[in-house]
């Protein structure tokens, strides 16, 4: 071959290798996106009616989520969008159905829902307490059996009433809800987040309940995270890197205190 035609051949060689790897890195980009349900945007799910995570007031969206979802979405390069009101099944299916990129919702990290999906690293560690009638005789977790305990159907405060002593869980789609049915008498107590209850008794000085809080023995802190599609892990590593940096700056800390008056996002 002659040193001129080798020359023409490495230069062209050179410049198709060129081209694969402008490509190749076009083709990232695009898996990348391709992870969003809509081009730019954050598409959050959760289902507004459970204060202060996420709530309507006054007809408009608000809470401790709402906001978190917007400053992962900035810290993201992305707008957010919200799609309340969700009930919680509908939540899950939506996500596995690519309706939401993640679910903002107060979730608290399992083994059984690490089966289905993938999740953010914590932004809030939650211990639950027991909501009673301020003249209850209950005096520990142990003591709720036969108990009629109004919990978020499939939740994991479900989950623990009807493991403790065997409550007689009943259906309850709202924080509210719950706590009318204790108010009333119709239930003779709940478990929930603390942080929940003591954002509702700001809002409800003359309220006739009180809250115990369950050892961390018998309920560990839950560990509450943004939960993503297996089928986006960039999206999931992205809003990771989102979270480090709310807590680094002071973001989770300060919208923690404005929501639950105390910093709830450490250990």
């Amino acid at each position: 071959m002659k040193k001129s035609n080798l020359k023409k051949l490495t230069a062209l060689i050179t410049a198709t290798l060129a081209i694969v790897l402008v490509l190749a890195g076009c083709g990232k980009k695009q898996s990348a996106d391709s992870e969003l349900v809509t081009p730019k945007t954050l598409t959050v799910g959760l289902e507004g009616t459970y204060a202060p995570y996420a709530y309507r007031q006054n007809g408009k969206l608000q809470g401790f989520e709402v906001e978190l979802g917007q400053q992962m979405a900035k810290k993201m390069g992305l707008k957010a969008k919200f799609i309340p009101p969700t009930k919680w099944d509908s939540l899950i299916a939506g996500l596995g159905a690519k309706k939401f990129d993640v679910v903002l919702n107060n979730i608290t990290v399992t083994p059984e829902r690490k089966k289905q999906f993938i999740f953010s690293t914590p932004y809030i560690y939650s211990k639950s307490a027991l909501i009673l009638p301020k003249n209850s005789k209950i005096t520990s977790v142990d003591q709720i059996k036969g108990k009629t305990f109004p919990e978020g159907t499939g939740t994991e405060n479900s989950i623990q009433a009807k493991k403790f002593g065997g409550a007689n869980v009943i259906p309850s789609e709202t924080f509210q809800n719950t706590v009318a049915l204790i108010s009333q008498g119709r239930a003779q107590g709940t478990i929930n987040s603390r942080e929940a209850f003591l954002s509702w008794a700001k809002d409800n000085p003359k309220n006739n309940l009180k809250t115990m809080n369950i050892s961390t023995d018998k309920i560990a802190a839950s560990e509450i995270a943004a939960m993503f599609n297996k089928n986006s892990p960039k999206l999931r590593t992205k809003a990771n890197k989102a979270l480090k940096e709310l807590r680094a700056d002071g973001t989770l800390a300060r919208l923690s205190k404005k929501y639950f008056t105390a910093d709830i996002t450490q250990k």
